[in-house]
């Protein structure tokens, strides 16, 4: 059983800059590729980011390539989303999610964190 839990969201202005932590627990969590996904109101969940295991793979979603970084910290079980260059389209519920392997997919994570809002005005 692995627990994820987001934070560092929050309400920033247009071009600011915030970051996201997913902590996670449980004794197998490192076994995971950890991935960012996000949902905004009316909309389906997105892909953001994912990281694998052993940090060598990275992933993107187009529409934030450039402008958000991914990265993991294994000793502390923690990973971290960058979000720089923020647009009022990144306005969303941010969620972490554990999956076996890095992929570009919104489906088939096994563990899902409760969200954190990230909310960009103009």
């Amino acid at each position: 059983q692995v627990q994820l839990e987001e934070s560092g969201g929050g309400l920033v202005q247009a071009g600011a800059s915030l970051r996201l932590s997913c902590a996670a627990s449980g004794r197998t969590a490192s076994n995971y590729a950890i991935g960012w996904l996000r949902q905004a109101p009316g909309k389906e969940r997105e892909f953001v980011a994912i990281i694998s295991q052993n940090t060598y793979l990275r992933y993107y979603s187009d529409s934030v390539k450039g402008r958000f970084t991914i990265s993991r910290d294994n000793a502390e079980n923690t990973v971290y989303l960058d979000l720089s260059s923020l647009k009022p389209e990144d306005t969303a519920v941010y969620y972490c999610a554990a999956r076996t392997s890095a992929t570009k997919t919104t489906t088939g994570y096994r563990y899902w964190g409760q969200g954190t809002q990230v909310t960009v005005s103009s």
